[in-house]
């Protein structure tokens, strides 16, 4: 009879363990916060590590794949502040663009008084890196390759030569700032004098995890902070997760601290709220919107200057800010268009009127809106290289053109529809970028 109970034991635990009855410990990647970070703490963790992903000592912050069952005990370990889910985040962007004028771009690069390009700037874009074939896009004197990292290695160290992939999305993103050759002509960015730092922390597909957008971010600071680069230095982070983390927004105010300007998109989940970093106040977040006439004139459409608040709309995706989050700044991110290769396969809609587009694409998201304010941000820092991130937010804010709340119809191939806004969704307003250079100025 017992050898009968053993056997029926042992059959009902492994039906059991088959079925999910009795679930086996999940591995899980988390961020352990403490009050000091040293050998002994570290000693503690040990027997609770699966791996190290990565050590943060400038926030006194480790990131850990662990067992989720023992991560009540690793919160009771002494010195522990905090144990958080190092959340998967990926980019802020989609299909389908437009051009710089709506923001008066042109002007300041070319006006005597106010004349600027960014020169004398570094832009840190934390994305999916560069393209291999960057060199066709944009100059290389342009690129600080110098300074190019990437955070996806299993050791979660700064590797020098893997800022490199093949999702395309940070490649659309610095050309943004910077410009990019058309099949060899040139089309304007928003700070063409400015030097991007590549710093891959998203994979090919797109996604990655806060720790490794938290070693991006450090990693920049401790360029200023060690004196390697003594020239201003933004970050733009077109990526989010809907989920806060409390380590990354140590990182982004370790940042701040050290002279770095940090701009985030806002995400692209409309009524549902932003993401973070963009929900976060210390960051300049960024909503997307478009021009009502993009269908009808194309992307190289000259926007007339007069009234400019009712001819744009706010993008349906561009994310809301709810209760306790931040929307700073409202920046174009309709029907972008830059290089976009996507899986080899790229090519506008049919009734773009253009050709020859097979390694350019049209892309929407606050992942585009982003880097115009990155980009507005250098101008701002070549003017005054003394801005703090306080400062470059206040003058972005205090310079935009109010977009009250409103409802416009938009003409587009299918026939057009009605986007509709509140106040949640617009923050200050527009970026002016000649305005906004006319102030820093004042500074």
């Amino acid at each position: 009879m017992k050898k009968f109970l053993t056997l029926t034991l042992v059959t009902l635990l492994a039906v059991a363990l088959l079925t999910g009855g009795v679930s086996a410990a999940r591995k899980v990647r988390v961020m352990v916060d403490f009050n000091y970070l040293n050998e002994d703490n570290l000693t503690e963790l040990k027997k609770h590590v699966v791996k190290v992903n990565y050590k943060f000592p400038e926030i006194n912050v480790v990131a850990l794949t662990v067992k989720d069952n023992d991560i009540p005990e690793i919160k009771s370990l002494p010195g522990v502040k905090g144990v958080y889910r190092d959340n998967q985040v990926k980019v802020h962007g989609g299909l389908v663009s437009w051009n710089l004028d709506v923001i008066d771009v042109e002007k300041v690069h070319t006006d005597h008084i106010n004349e600027a390009d960014g020169s004398g700037v570094y832009v840190a874009v934390l994305d999916t890196g560069l393209l291999p074939n960057w060199k066709d896009y944009f100059p290389e004197e342009k690129i600080a390759s110098e300074y190019a990292a990437g955070f996806l290695n299993p050791n979660g160290n700064r590797n020098p030569g893997a800022w490199t992939g093949t999702h395309a999305h940070g490649t659309h993103v610095a050309s943004t700032i910077i410009g990019y050759y058309l099949y060899g002509t040139p089309v304007d960015g928003v700070a063409p004098g400015a030097k991007i730092i590549p710093v891959k922390v998203l994979n090919n597909n797109g996604y990655g995890y806060d720790s490794a957008v938290t070693a991006g971010i450090l990693y920049v600071a401790s360029l200023k902070a060690s004196g390697k680069i003594v020239e201003p230095v933004v970050i733009n982070m077109s990526l989010g997760s809907s989920v806060p983390s409390a380590p990354e927004l140590k990182a982004i105010r370790y940042a701040i601290d050290h002279g770095v300007i940090v701009v985030a998109s806002a995400g692209n989940e409309g009524e549902a709220g932003m993401g973070y970093p963009g929900g976060y106040d210390e960051v300049i977040s960024c909503g997307a919107v478009g021009w009502k006439n993009m269908w009808v004139k194309g992307w190289t459409g000259d926007v007339p200057e007069e009234d400019i608040a009712s001819r744009v709309f706010v993008a349906n995706f561009s994310s809301r800010e709810l209760p306790g989050q931040h929307l700073d700044i409202l920046a174009p991110g309709v029907w972008v268009i830059g290089p976009y290769t996507l899986y080899g396969a790229a090519h506008p809609p049919y009734w773009a009127k253009q050709d020859k587009m097979g390694q350019y694409y049209y892309l929407s998201g606050t992942s585009m809106a982003a880097p115009h304010v990155a980009g507005t941000a250098a101008l701002l820092l070549e003017k005054n290289p003394a801005l703090t991130q306080r400062e470059v937010e206040e003058i972005l804010k205090e310079t935009a053109t109010y977009i009250p709340p409103a409802s416009i119809f938009v003409p587009d191939p299918a026939g057009g529809q009605t986007y509709t806004w509140g106040s949640d969704a617009t923050g200050s307003g527009l970026i002016d970028v000649d305005a906004a250079l006319e102030e820093a100025a004042g500074y």
